[in-house]
């Protein structure tokens, strides 16, 4: 594995950090709190896609530059280092578009792409269900042929983003009676279909997750994306699309400099925070983890260049992520001791209230996009060619 950028990397780099640092909003300081959908902002998203930078791995004629997963890989860790609002846009270009590129037809191709790229639409994910989390193949959703469409009903749950996005990639079941990996199929329904209703879930760090109710959609049958009963397969790959970023590794890196920092510039009974080595030894042991997540985060990014499937891989980067995230957020509650659970207060909550928000939020970061113990099995099975348990 080849450890250095090259030049011209290098330069993409710099590129990308002056474009933040004269493009990015102002923080917003009346608030807080950081939920998730404030990382939504259709206007930089177009910026964005007016540098060619959404989809920029993409192959040209989809819309793309061209350009490598190494590339993608400087962008995303400077995106989601500096705190961009990325989320209008993040999962069609990162996921939906390349499952497209991969698994759809021609007029997907053509009716898609070009509008991701231009971030003229955005994504959601319908996978989740009440009796389907981890356990996506438990689908229940029901896709009914009905001559040359689909009626859907059912409901998704935990779904990120569906408030502000305008179409919603759904895993449905179209054919009972088969084994549960088989018979699900993909499609992509406009969220202002009838008979689409939006509700919202507050999550306890305050965040807004939704579920999606589809009371008999009629969804045309060319919007089904890899072939009916042939769903598992595109949303497994869907997943390792998700997975297999830098953006769980970079999340929490600002914010681990900035307790460091603040352990340095604090004083109690006396003397700094940082002068504690206990202290100073969490700190060490979570700076090593964020240098070998990266290095995880990378190695994916280089296996991907070299048109290598990276399944495994993927999924040790994202179960070290995740718990790498909340031990970044325990640290801070720690760090701030009785101050870190404190919230909604310029005066008492030290770096507004990110380590209070954090400390909640991760809570589901080993759950989403398929919990440490799914990513764990594929690991073991998948990476190691260990035998399933019976």
């Amino acid at each position: 594995m080849r450890f250095a950028l090259t030049p011209q990397q290098e330069r993409f780099r710099q590129e990308i950090r002056d474009f933040l640092a004269a493009e990015l909003p102002p923080e917003d300081h009346s608030s807080v709190a950081e939920p998730e959908d404030a990382r939504v902002n259709i206007g930089f998203s177009k910026k964005l896609a007016a540098k060619g930078w959404i989809g920029l791995a993409w192959p040209v004629e989809f819309g793309g530059r061209g350009l490598g997963p190494i590339e993608r890989f400087i962008y995303n860790e400077e995106m989601v280092y500096h705190r961009a609002p990325l989320g209008y846009h993040q999962f069609a270009e990162r996921q939906m578009g390349p499952s497209i590129i991969l698994n759809g037809t021609d007029y997907q191709k053509q009716a898609y792409l070009p509008r991701i790229a231009a971030a003229d639409i955005g994504f959601c994910i319908g996978y989740t269900e009440p009796n389907a989390g981890s356990d996506l193949a438990n689908v229940q959703t029901a896709a009914i042929p009905d001559g040359d469409d689909y009626i859907i009903s059912g409901e998704k749950l935990y779904t990120s983003n569906a408030h502000c996005s305008t179409h919603i990639w759904l895993a449905a079941r179209i054919t009972t009676g088969l084994p549960k990996h088989r018979g699900v199929s993909v499609f992509i329904v406009p969220l202002d279909s009838p008979g689409v209703t939006i509700q919202p879930i507050w999550t306890m760090a305050g965040s807004r997750l939704n579920m999606v109710t589809f009371d008999h959609v009629r969804v045309p049958a060319r919007e089904m994306v890899g072939g009916k009963d042939q769903g598992w397969y595109v949303v497994a790959q869907n997943l390792d699309f998700e997975r297999s970023g830098i953006e769980r590794i970079m999340a929490g890196l600002l914010l681990f400099e900035e307790l460091v920092h603040y352990a340095k510039e604090t004083r109690r009974s006396g003397r700094a925070l940082f002068d504690d080595p206990v202290l100073r030894g969490r700190i060490a042991d979570i700076a090593t983890g964020y240098r070998v997540g990266r290095l995880l985060a990378f190695r994916v990014a280089w296996l991907q260049s070299r048109g290598t499937v990276a399944n495994a891989e993927a999924s040790m980067s994202k179960a070290f992520g995740a718990d790498l995230s909340q031990k970044t957020a325990q640290l801070g509650m720690q760090v701030l001791g009785m101050y870190g659970p404190v919230q909604d207060s310029d005066q008492w909550a030290p770096l507004r209230s990110r380590v209070a928000y954090n400390y909640l939020l991760t809570v589901s970061d080993s759950i989403r996009a398929g919990t440490s113990e799914i990513q764990r099995n594929i690991i073991a099975t998948r990476g190691l060619g260990l035998p399933r348990t019976a």
